[in-house]
């Protein structure tokens, strides 16, 4: 029996330091996230070839995870798929989010306002992941898919997240995160991300003109209260339909939201 507050910190410790357990989970972990990521629906080589495990420990996991159901395989293709009992995962995690319940109205009413498709995201990792995205009623389908990832660094939520970084932290995700362009108008300088950092901090809301996505621009802001940062929204809009006098009205309406936001949490 533990009855020591200092056994306590020392037992907590241990834990936190133990190696993870069960490198099959991690390696099956990897495995759903390729299939998350991937553009296309790939075959056991394309999977074994991405990830660089060996085709017969790949398989194994796929087969399990197929029992499971959290892949389904195609038989005439051999193709993988994500499986549809992953579906009930995600509906409980984004059930249980309070963010998304709180956010959800004011982010509907930017969108009908709007008519563009609007994000929400939470930071984990150093990446943003999104966790509500509500469709523009036009045409034009964006990339951005929920549980999806994006680079802080080439995304207006994420820039809008690195504003609120320390000097420090700041630092040190620069000398972690390789700044790798993803259009011909990624950022890919610290000295020019510094930069637009500084501008965010003046203005209180980010801007990614194709940085993320060719043809897509994003207005981005963070959800922020007592110095607690949690998560961060945008609007996403093909580039040919933001004259400049739309994309002001747009940054009136996030920033408008934000604080409707913020003041509800």
């Amino acid at each position: 029996m533990i009855n020591n507050g200092e056994e306590v910190l020392t037992l907590i410790d241990k834990i936190h330091n133990e190696k993870p357990y069960g490198t099959v989970l991690i390696r099956a972990n990897d495995i759903l996230n390729y299939l998350l990521n991937c553009n296309t629906h790939p075959t056991l080589a394309e999977i074994s070839t991405g990830l660089k495990f060996s085709k017969p420990t790949t398989l194994k996991i796929l087969n399990t995870l197929e029992l499971l159901g959290w892949v389904i395989r195609d038989d005439q293709t051999k193709q993988y798929f994500l499986g549809t009992q992953l579906i009930s995962f995600g509906d409980k995690a984004l059930a249980s989010m309070d963010l998304v319940k709180i956010a959800r109205p004011y982010l509907t009413e930017l969108r009908d306002k709007t008519q563009e498709t609007i994000n929400l995201g939470i930071v984990q990792n150093e990446h943003i992941i999104l966790i509500d995205k509500l469709e523009s009623p036009m045409s034009v389908k964006l990339q951005s898919t929920i549980g999806g990832q994006m680079n802080l660094y080439s995304s207006s939520m994420g820039k809008a997240v690195l504003a609120t970084y320390k000097p420090s932290h700041f630092k040190d995700y620069l000398a972690t995160h390789q700044l790798t362009s993803l259009t011909n108008h990624t950022i890919t300088s610290a000295k020019k991300l510094q930069e637009d950092i500084n501008l965010i901090k003046q203005t209180g809301f980010a801007m990614d003109n194709e940085e993320n996505e060719t043809d897509v621009f994003c207005l981005g802001a963070t959800i922020k209260k007592n110095n607690r940062l949690y998560g961060a929204f945008s609007i996403s809009t093909p580039t040919y339909r933001l004259p400049e006098e739309r994309k002001n009205k747009f940054v009136r309406l996030l920033l408008n939201t934000q604080a409707e936001i913020e003041n509800k949490i």
